[in-house]
């Protein structure tokens, strides 16, 4: 799959994996790459600047197989992004697929 579309739609992929449930660095790579192949240091900057932007917020749980894990919570203001870039998402994707359609004809 080509990278600019992976990169585009990436922080959205993060954002919706952690709608309904915490999680940790490794698992978000883990549950992204079983549907998209990503590099697992694509993720962790990313996770660092929406951290940083206010859409996480972090706390560390202890782990039964290794150190204490970095939890990454999505907050007010990340369910409020999410919901903007999925809109957008929506929106671009619908228009991509319509001129795909016309130029496929």
């Amino acid at each position: 799959m080509n990278v600019q579309f992976k990169k585009g739609a990436l922080e959205l992929c993060v954002l919706v994996f952690t709608l309904k449930k915490d999680r940790y660095g490794y698992e978000l790579v883990h549950s992204i790459s079983d549907k998209i192949q990503i590099a697992e240091g694509t993720v962790y900057p990313l996770l660092r600047r929406l951290t940083k932007e206010g859409y996480f917020a972090t706390y560390l749980a202890e782990s039964n197989e290794g150190p204490p894990r970095k939890y990454y919570q999505l907050t007010k203001a990340g369910r409020e992004y999410l919901e903007q870039l999925v809109q957008e998402w929506q929106q671009f994707s619908a228009s991509v697929n319509e001129i795909i359609e016309e130029g496929m004809d």
